[in-house]
């Protein structure tokens, strides 16, 4: 107490403090945030820039790759994700997406790759049997990922890369 009767601040806080944890439920996170103390995230993100970068690839796979599935966007991401260019440049995600496109669209064995990827994703997603592309036959008319249509997909993903980094 203070000598004019009232309680002390760092008493009321600690009172107020012990009522509020009482109240709450244990996590993991609670228990993070204690031990490192006040003041831990004190003008730094608890997301890392590789994870930062990951995040803005992926919201921008599903706001501007038409892909009703998903799969082809979980296929890109993934690949993305992994490759040496994002983890030297994960301040540049964008622009790391339009290269890893520009050479997709360039290189039809790694096209081909992807496409296939993204049959084995669907399948698993759906439950179903992949659909691949046989080599100079058509496309089955139910398959949704075949060369020219992910490869018309990924053309209008570069095209507004390239018209958002102008």
């Amino acid at each position: 107490m203070t000598e004019q009767g009232k309680p002390d601040r760092s008493e009321s806080d600690a009172a107020l403090e012990q009522e509020i944890r009482r109240e709450r439920k244990f996590s993991v996170n609670e228990a993070l945030g204690r031990m490192a103390g006040q003041g831990m995230l004190k003008g730094g993100s608890p997301v890392s820039p590789q994870q930062q970068a990951e995040l803005e690839i992926g919201l921008y796979l599903r706001e501007h790759l038409s892909d009703v599935s998903g799969a082809l966007s979980v296929v890109v991401l993934r690949v993305v994700k992994q490759s040496a260019q994002l983890l030297q440049n994960p301040n540049a995600p964008l622009r790391v997406l339009s290269d890893f496109v520009g050479r997709l669209l360039q290189s039809p064995k790694l096209l081909e790759e992807l496409v296939r990827e993204a049959d084995v994703e669907w399948g698993q997603m759906l439950g179903e049997r992949p659909r691949f592309q046989q080599e100079g036959r058509p496309p089955s008319p139910d398959d949704p990922y075949t060369l020219e249509s992910v490869r018309a997909d990924l053309s209008r993903l570069l095209e507004s890369l390239r018209s958002e980094a102008v």
